[in-house]
C-alpha cells in the first residue's frame, strides 16, 4: 500500500426500533432498553506483502513483547519448551527492521531475556538484534512457578514510552497462574494497570492450561485467547498471528456515541468475533459524546452491541425519534482513512404489544451464544463431579448442540462433536481429559455473524414474471403516488437548522434533532 491509498471504514446500525410506551402495573413509566447492533468494517484496499521495513514516512507500526512461560511444568514434557522456543524465534525472525521488541521469561517473576536483564528499553529489530534474540531464546531453561501478573506488568513498563501505534504482547503459558498470591503484582492489579496500554493475545500449550484464565486476560486487553492441540502446531500459529499484526490496517478505532438528552448509555460491548466489554475512555471532543476504544484492526468486520435507556413519558408514539448518534473516530497514525458519517440509533414508542415484543436478529443471536457458552460451562462443571454429574453433563451438552444448530455455527458444532460420544446422542463420551474441555470453552467463546441471505435468482423477464404472479396475468395496476418527502426546515441566516419543537440548533444536513425531542427533521422515516 502506498501512503496515498485510503483505508475505508464502514458503519451500519441494526435495531428493532419499537419500544413499549405503556406504564407498568404500578402506573410508572420505567426506562426502556434499546439494543442496537453496530456492524463496523475495515477495508484497506489490499495490504502489501511483508517487505521487512515500515511504510515510508510512517515509522515502525509495531512494538512487540513475546512472553515465554518458563515455569518448571514446561519441562513435562520438554516438547512444550522446545515448541515455545521454536515459535518465539520464528516470530522474531518475521519482525521488520526498526520494530521495537523484547522477549520475556515468565516464572514467579518476569525476566528480560532480550535485550537483556536490567535494560529499560526494547531492542530494535535488525539482523544482529534478531540473531542475538534467537541465541538468548535457545538457551532458556525452565524452573519455578507461574505468576502472570508480574509478566504483564513488566511488558507494560517496557511498552510505556513506545511511539508505535500498535503495542502488542504475545503470551504463552501451560499453567493456571497458581502462584498469583506470591507475585509482586497480582493478575487483577496488573490487568487494571495494563488495560488500554496494549493488546494481548494469550495462548495455551500442553494439557494443564486454563481457558477461563486466557479469556479473562484477553477480554480485558482486547486480544484473543487460543491454544494448540499439539506442540508442533505452535510455530505456524505464531507466524500466522505475526503476519496479521504486520498487516494491521487501523491501530485504533473509537466508537463515539452522543446520546440525546434523557438517553443513558448503559453498555457497549463487542459481540463478534468474541465478547468484550468496552469501558468508556476520555473523549477527544467536548459535548455529550462518549468514546469506546477498540484496537488493532485488519481487514475485517466486527459487531458491537449498544444498550441505551430512555423514558417514554411525554414522547410522541408512532414517530421515529433519535436516541443517540453513532460515529467512528480513528486517531491519526500517518495514513489516510475514509470514515462514514454519523448514524442514528432510533426509537419508535408504541402501544402495540406485538410491535414492542420483536427483537433484532443480531441481539437474539448474541443471546443464543451466551446460552451456548453457559451450557458448555454447565456441562464441564457437571463432568468434574464424575458419575454424580453425568446426567447433567449430558443434558447441558445436548442443549449446547441444539443452540449451535440454531446458530448455524459449524465451528462450534465441530468442537461440541469432539466431546459427544456419537453423532446425535447428545451424550458426553468417556475417556475425556480436562484439556478437551478447555479447548471447547475457548471455542464456545468465539462468535460469528449470521450468513448473508442467498441472492434470489433474477427472472429472465421481470415484467413477465410479475404479470404471471398476478391473478389472471392482467396488466399491472397503476403505481400509487409516492408520498412527498417532508421538506427540511428552512435554514437560518447563520446556516443552521432549528428544530421547531425544542429549538435545538444544528448543522444544515441534520436528519434528526439532537436536542430534547430527537424528532425527524428531514426526509421520511425508514
Amino acid at each position: 500500500m502506498t501512503v496515498t491509498e485510503e483505508t475505508e471504514v464502514t458503519l451500519a446500525v441494526g435495531q428493532q426500533k419499537e419500544l413499549p410506551v405503556a406504564p407498568d402495573p404500578g402506573g410508572r413509566h420505567p426506562d426502556r432498553e434499546m439494543h442496537a447492533i453496530l456492524e463496523i468494517g475495515i477495508r484497506s484496499g489490499g495490504r502489501p506483502a511483508h517487505t521487512g521495513a515500515p511504510v515510508p514516512g510512517t515509522g515502525p507500526a509495531l512494538a512487540e513483547v513475546l512472553i515465554v512461560d518458563t515455569s518448571r511444568s514446561m519441562l513435562h514434557p520438554t516438547a512444550k519448551l522446545h515448541a515455545a522456543k521454536d515459535a518465539t524465534v520464528a516470530a522474531v525472525r518475521m519482525l521488520p527492521d526498526g520494530t521495537a521488541f523484547a522477549v520475556l521469561s515468565g516464572r514467579f517473576d518476569a525476566t528480560l531475556v532480550h535485550p537483556g536483564p536490567g535494560s529499560e528499553v526494547l531492542a530494535v529489530a535488525g539482523p544482529a538484534e534478531r540473531e542475538a534474540a534467537e541465541r538468548a531464546v535457545r538457551i532458556l531453561d525452565a524452573d519455578g512457578g507461574t505468576a502472570i501478573g508480574s509478566w504483564l506488568d513488566l511488558a507494560r513498563r517496557l511498552l510505556k514510552d513506545q511511539p508505535a501505534p500498535v503495542k502488542h504482547v504475545l503470551l504463552l503459558t501451560d499453567g493456571r497462574n497458581e502462584h498469583d498470591h506470591r507475585a509482586a503484582m497480582t493478575l487483577d492489579t496488573a490487568l487494571d494497570a495494563c488495560e488500554g496500554r496494549f493488546v494481548c493475545d494469550a495462548w495455551g500449550i500442553g494439557d494443564d492450561w486454563d481457558a477461563e484464565l486466557l479469556l479473562r486476560i484477553t477480554r480485558r486487553l482486547h486480544g484473543r485467547a487460543r491454544a494448540v492441540r499439539a506442540e508442533s502446531e505452535l510455530t505456524a500459529a505464531y507466524e500466522e498471528l505475526v503476519a496479521g499484526l504486520l498487516g494491521t490496517a487501523v491501530p485504533e478505532l473509537r466508537i463515539r456515541i452522543t446520546p440525546t438528552p434523557g438517553t443513558v448509555i448503559r453498555q457497549v460491548k463487542q459481540v463478534v468475533p468474541s465478547e468484550q466489554e468496552l469501558p468508556p475512555v476520555p473523549a477527544g471532543s467536548g459535548g455529550r459524546g462518549v468514546e469506546y476504544a477498540t484496537r488493532a484492526w485488519g481487514d475485517e468486520v466486527r459487531h458491537f452491541q449498544v444498550v441505551l435507556t430512555a423514558d417514554p413519558t411525554g414522547r410522541e408514539t408512532g414517530e421515529d425519534l433519535q436516541l443517540a448518534a453513532v460515529e467512528v473516530v480513528v486517531p491519526d497514525f500517518g495514513r489516510p482513512v475514509r470514515l462514514p458519517g454519523p448514524r442514528p440509533v432510533l426509537v419508535r414508542w408504541t402501544d402495540n404489544p406485538l410491535d414492542a415484543s420483536r427483537q433484532h436478529p443480531g441481539v437474539r443471536r448474541h443471546e443464543l451464544y451466551q446460552q451456548a457458552s453457559a451450557a458448555v460451562a454447565g456441562a464441564y462443571r457437571a463432568w468434574l463431579r464424575g458419575s454424580d454429574g453425568r446426567d447433567t453433563a449430558d443434558r447441558e451438552l445436548a442443549r449446547a448442540l441444539a443452540l449451535a444448530g440454531d446458530l448455524g455455527d459449524t465451528q462450534l458444532l465441530g468442537a461440541l462433536r469432539l466431546i459427544e460420544a456419537a453423532p446425535g446422542t447428545g451424550r458426553v463420551r468417556t475417556g475425556l481429559k480436562d484439556v478437551d474441555w478447555q479447548h471447547l470453552i475457548l471455542s464456545s467463546a468465539l462468535t460469528t455473524p449470521p450468513e448473508p441471505p442467498a441472492a434470489s435468482p433474477r427472472p429472465a423477464d421481470p415484467a413477465a414474471a410479475r404479470a404471471a404472479a398476478r391473478p389472471g396475468g392482467g396488466p399491472p395496476p397503476e403505481p400509487a403516488a409516492a408520498a412527498p418527502p417532508d421538506p427540511a426546515f428552512p435554514l437560518r441566516p447563520d446556516g443552521l437548522v432549528e428544530c421547531p419543537d425544542c429549538r435545538w440548533l444544528g448543522p444544515a444536513d441534520s436528519v434528526y434533532c439532537g436536542g430534547d425531542c430527537g424528532r425527524l427533521l428531514r426526509g421520511t422515516p425508514a
